[in-house]
């Protein structure tokens, strides 16, 4: 399973939810995404345990997006809260935003993965998605979450 691809189907999910207004439902097929198309099961077994590797990418990014956005309300407070001065979420950009609401949903509700996977992650996607010095800013909001809640 690669969960960096499923945290990256995530994070394109999540943004074309805030920015685009897609329905949950329909992110969740992830047809814009070409890794979609597997192998069939008559070429052999290696391909099956590419296939499984596949379902289990997709979904563990059907978990994230699905558990973001039902909590979104709470996901949002938290990231409001941690904002610096002079910020808001609406000044935020949108691919920054989509990357703290899957982190911070993640330090929430995954108890048995670290911190500091998370945020690692979470700036890895703002380095390869974001804008200029994004991973900064998010590494800052989410390493300020991480201290206070103990994590």
């Amino acid at each position: 399973m690669s969960r960096r691809k499923s945290r990256i189907l995530a994070l394109q999910a999540l943004y074309s939810y805030d920015v685009g207004g897609v329905p949950v439902d329909e992110l969740l097929k992830f047809e814009w995404d070409s890794f979609e198309t597997l192998p069939s099961e008559s070429e052999g077994s290696a391909s099956q345990s590419v296939q499984d590797a596949d379902s289990d990418t997709y979904d563990f990014a059907r978990i994230l997006v699905s558990g973001t956005v039902n909590h979104l309300e709470e996901v949002d407070s938290i990231i409001r809260n941690h904002l610096s001065s002079g910020w808001t979420m609406e000044r935020m950009n949108r691919v920054s935003l989509a990357i703290l609401r899957l982190s911070v949903y993640s330090l929430l509700y995954f108890e048995d993965m670290p911190a500091t996977i998370v945020i690692d992650e979470a700036i890895d996607l703002a380095k390869d998605f974001g804008i200029d010095d994004s991973f900064k800013f998010i590494n800052a909001v989410l390493d300020t979450i991480r201290k206070e809640r103990g994590l």
